[in-house]
């Protein structure tokens, strides 16, 4: 029989995909990429968005893969966007039912992240980049509902302050990397038109503050990034003299750091593998002769010798 006539072909039997048992189901999307699912399975029949909300698919959650990583767009500045991804991040949490360890998103709110704190007590790694309006308020559910973060990014998230870095080192006493980058405030000019000119402006002062809490409270890092923090060498020496284990450490674009400071801060760091110091990323054309004198002074001070959502 031909396949109209009785429902066989010469391979045998034809099956819809969507008879499947739900085993079967969930083990093949588990298979499939995150944005597969989203943008595919989740959309084909109910049996395949009910597998696609199984709790073993939805322990990690990582879109950072689909922003590009060397630039930003301006409508990830948006209200619009923020609530996408809220969306997002709040209906993985849901599925996961309490499974979720790894999140890695951008552009989120107190809104999902509130969700987070009560509901994802294993959460080991979240990196919540660019996310302008996460505060302390949310961070301080974070630390006391999720213990067992052993990596946190909060880069250019300026509305969370040194009080947050404290809480989450007290409560959090397995995190081992932890970042804390800042735009480039020596240029600028980059994030123009991308970044809101009054976000830029907010970026925060106070890095020895930030550095007293992290050399404080964290005492077990073995990653730090402090790119362009505004910290001192009063400030390096906190974090050198609280974080031992240090093994990585990125001072790029910390201007108020000399070469002279980092070497005398981390002489005690005995297992330090990698440092990036102030030189790196810091454009010549930012400074000026006549407030640094020349440029000999310049080179002892920097050390220059060398998925769509």
């Amino acid at each position: 029989m031909d396949d109209k006539e009785g429902g066989t072909s010469e391979s045998g039997p034809s099956h819809h995909w969507g008879d499947l048992t739900h085993e079967c189901l969930v083990n093949i999307l588990s298979r499939v990429s995150l944005e597969d699912r989203w943008r595919g399975a989740m959309v084909v029949c109910k049996p395949w968005l009910h597998a696609c909300k199984e709790p073993c698919l939805n322990s990690v959650f990582d879109l950072e893969t689909r922003f590009d990583s060397s630039t930003e767009l301006p409508r990830y500045w948006t209200p619009e966007f923020e609530r996408k991804i809220d969306a997002m991040l709040l209906s993985v949490v849901a599925w996961s039912d309490g499974s979720l360890t790894e999140i890695r998103v951008r552009h989120c709110s107190n809104r999902s992240l509130s969700l987070v704190s009560e509901r994802c007590p294993n959460l080991q790694v979240l990196s919540i980049k660019s996310s302008p309006h996460v505060t302390d308020e949310v961070v301080a559910k974070i630390a006391s509902g999720c213990p067992n973060l052993r990596e946190l990014d909060i880069s250019y998230c300026y509305e969370i302050s040194h009080e947050s870095m404290a809480l989450i080192g007290r409560h959090c006493p397995k995190l081992q990397v932890f970042r804390r980058n800042l735009m480039n405030w020596l240029d600028p000019s980059q994030h123009h038109g991308i970044v809101p000119g009054e976000y830029l402006d907010a970026c925060p002062q106070d890095g020895d503050a930030d550095a007293t809490a992290i050399g404080k409270f964290m005492p077990h890092l073995l990653h730090l990034e402090l790119r362009f923090s505004k910290l001192t060498a009063k400030g390096l020496v906190l974090i050198s003299e609280g974080c031992s284990d240090l093994e990585y450490l990125d001072l790029s674009g910390c201007a108020n750091v000399t070469s002279r400071d980092i070497a005398n801060a981390s002489s005690s760091l005995k297992n330090l593998k990698t440092i990036k110091r102030p030189n790196f990323y810091i454009p010549r054309s930012v400074f000026h002769v006549e407030r640094y004198g020349h440029w000999r002074l310049y080179d002892e001070r920097f050390q220059t010798d060398a998925f769509r959502i």
